[in-house]
């Protein structure tokens, strides 16, 4: 059941969580990867012009991807490869 009370934590790591202040994240449910990034933004305007992935259940959202109550929700940093 979907209600407008209903909560999603999520976890930001790196340069993502210094710029939140916290690791920890508890929003509002939202329906997908799409809203989530707006209103991050909308929030945290620090995070307008920083590149970062949402990852949804240890998966890369690539896409839009739709978020249910307790799916795991991470904020991740560029990564570097070497």
């Amino acid at each position: 059941m979907h209600t407008t009370n209903t909560k999603i934590t999520i976890l930001a790591f790196g340069v993502i969580a210094e710029k939140l202040g916290d690791k920890i994240l508890i929003l509002p449910q939202t329906e997908d990867t799409n809203q989530l990034k707006k209103e991050l933004v909308s929030s945290y305007p620090e995070l307008e012009n920083l590149k970062f992935t949402i990852s949804v259940n240890k998966k890369l959202a690539t896409a839009n991807t739709a978020i249910s109550p307790y799916d795991e929700i991470a904020l991740l940093p560029p990564f570097s490869g070497g």
